[in-house]
């Protein structure tokens, strides 16, 4: 009714998704107060609701004009110190039932549009429902909670984003702990590349590199031929026709058949490619190139130059990296002749020099999975990851090297994807155990422009198909315009906080799957923790405070103020730890 203290204007004109409102004169005050709590007239971003009948049709305010947006010179005139409203319908509620995005029922042009007041929005958002998380507190009041649904953040895959500093990683800490504290079967890994979020989560299992109680060991051999000959030599998929690269993947497939049998659960040697996560020694693998390469024969016929006519005076030990020795070829037509296996050249010294180089300890000599008898294998990786007690699992990378930070995310994400797809009809994982897979700044390895990028490829295969097998994803990251495309198309939920780039917030925009951009084109202007939310877990699109956590991830600001404040006492036995830890590259 227009004597209603909640009665807004009329509707003056309607679109497929839009309506426009004119603000009625009669309107005793631009900001009424209504069961004691002031209400702001045509605030951006606030509801409005339609009575047409028993049903209610409830839409975002999106912009406010003093004309009309689409008006002739007479009715401008005509019009002239009225207020106008353009609306975005969201969805409606009929009768008692509850609120359901999307509009059934259009308005039609002279409908009353009235304020949404705080019981209207306990009506919209309803009481939690079961298998549903609690995000924050709606913008509008304090006192309604905001609830996304379980199955589809996770299942149909979520983003957190934000620019630095507007409460990205608070927003996700907030996320994981409403899962891990409400569902005590929940089991969530987070793929931490700066090693900030041990802090937040004191009773998480957290591996990292050195780590004296949880060492993170990722093997080398987990890698598929691809990545391991482009870590080990550079060498791409389109080197197939070059000799020394068909040599290397036979070397290496001979190699992990031999190792068949130190594995745990044998596995049909015919079924065994170059691509098969089976362990081998990395060293013997580099000893037996540098054998053909330096090895003298009785023979110079380069066919006849097999191990029964090598000239070998010591085995050399390939575990210390010392190679074979062989009598000196003659320089004339005479034995011992040279080797003519010249074909590993390329890549004998390439291997040698990744083998020594130890940032990539944590790959080549991982612990206990060293692939001989007697040692663990990779069902105790995943026990480790996924299996045990903790329902998080904080893999911090923070010491893996940049350059094989790539490589490093796209095993780790190919390996529980097949731990998930082999295992969907198991009672412990796949189907009957979902598990998250959280990736904190996912812009710096899952860029759109990498083509070689192995982490790219893995996390997008998760997001195409990883719901059908128990495994949904989170990326978060502060620069949305640089993650691949594929991976934002099939992101269900958007937690956007502050973003500042106009190039960031057109991904949202485009990418997100509530067509409100009025929500979108606030994000620049959001408050610190603030953001907004929209996607399939969430009733409707809403502004969402979210709480402050304690302890905090190791993400905030230095004091700057206070320590520039007092003056620094100058010492020379200064910097050498941290040139230590550069060198190590170790803390």
């Amino acid at each position: 009714m227009t004597t209603d203290i909640t009665y807004l204007g009329k509707i003056i004109r309607v679109d497929s998704g839009t309506i426009e409102v004119e603000v009625s004169n009669d309107i005793p005050s631009a900001a009424p107060i209504i069961n004691g709590r002031l209400y702001k007239i045509g605030q951006i971003g606030t509801f409005i609701k339609i009575p047409v009948g028993n049903i209610t049709i409830y839409g975002i305010v999106s912009s406010v004009s003093n004309t009309p947006s689409k008006a002739d010179e007479t009715l401008i005139k005509y019009n002239f110190g009225s207020r106008f409203l353009s609306v975005q319908l969201v969805g409606e509620k009929i009768g008692d039932d509850e609120f359901e995005k999307g509009i059934g029922t259009y308005p039609t042009i002279n409908d009353e549009v009235h304020l949404v007041i705080e019981k209207d929005l306990f009506d919209i958002y309803g009481k939690r429902d079961e298998g549903s998380i609690e995000i924050g507190k709606h913008s509008s009041s304090e006192n309604l909670s905001v609830y996304a649904n379980l199955h589809k953040l996770v299942l149909r895959h979520c983003a957190i984003l934000g620019s630095t500093g507007s409460g990205k990683s608070n927003t996700t800490v907030s996320i994981l702990k409403a899962i891990l504290n409400d569902y005590v079967g929940s089991r969530v890994i987070l793929v931490d590349p700066h090693g900030e979020y041990a802090s937040a989560f004191p009773d998480a299992k957290v591996f990292r590199i050195n780590d004296v109680a949880n060492p993170l060991f990722i093997p080398f051999w987990l890698m598929n031929f691809d990545e391991l000959a482009y870590f080990l030599v550079g060498a791409k998929p389109n080197d197939d026709q070059r000799t020394e690269y068909r040599r290397f993947r036979e070397f290496i497939t001979d190699f992990k058949r031999k190792n068949n049998v130190l594995i745990s659960g044998t596995v049909n040697k015919d079924f065994i490619t170059a691509d098969s996560p089976i362990p081998f020694n990395i060293k013997e693998l580099w000893w037996e190139m540098n054998w053909w390469l330096n090895a003298s024969f009785s023979t110079a016929v380069k066919d006849d130059q097999t191990k029964a006519t090598a000239q070998q005076t010591d085995v050399g030990d390939f575990e210390n990296l010392v190679g074979a020795t062989f009598t000196p070829y003659a320089m004339g037509n005479v034995a011992p002749f040279k080797s003519k296996h010249t074909e590993f050249f390329p890549y004998e010294k390439k291997i040698l020099s990744r083998i020594k180089d130890s940032r990539f300890d944590f790959l080549f000599n991982p612990g206990d999975f060293k692939g001989v008898a007697g040692t663990r294998d990779l069902n105790n990786l995943l026990n480790d990851w996924i299996g045990s007690a903790s329902k998080l699992a904080i893999l911090d990378l923070s010491g893996v090297p940049f350059e094989v930070l790539d490589i490093t995310v796209g095993l780790i994400t190919r390996f529980v994807y097949d731990s998930m797809f082999w295992g969907r009809s198991e009672s412990y994982t796949g189907k009957q155990r979902p598990l998250l897979l959280a990736y904190e700044e996912a812009h710096t390895y899952l860029n759109k422009n990498d083509s070689s990028n192995y982490s790219k490829q893995a996390v997008e295969q998760v997001f195409k198909e990883g719901r059908k097998f128990g495994l949904g994803a989170l990326v978060i990251s502060q620069r949305p315009s640089e993650i691949s495309e594929t991976i934002l198309a099939q992101v269900g939920t958007y937690i956007a906080l502050r973003l500042t780039n106009s190039g960031d917030q057109s991904i949202v925009k485009s990418s997100a799957p509530d067509n409100l951009n009025s929500l979108i084109d606030l994000l620049p202007a959001l408050r610190t923790g603030e953001a907004v939310v929209v996607g399939e877990a969430i009733k409707i699109p809403s502004r969402v405070r979210i709480k402050l956590n304690n302890p905090r991830p190791a993400s905030d600001d230095p004091k700057l103020v206070e320590a520039w404040m007092h003056a620094y006492p100058e010492d020379a036995e200064n910097y050498k730890t941290v040139v230590t830890r550069i060198r190590q590259q170790k803390f």
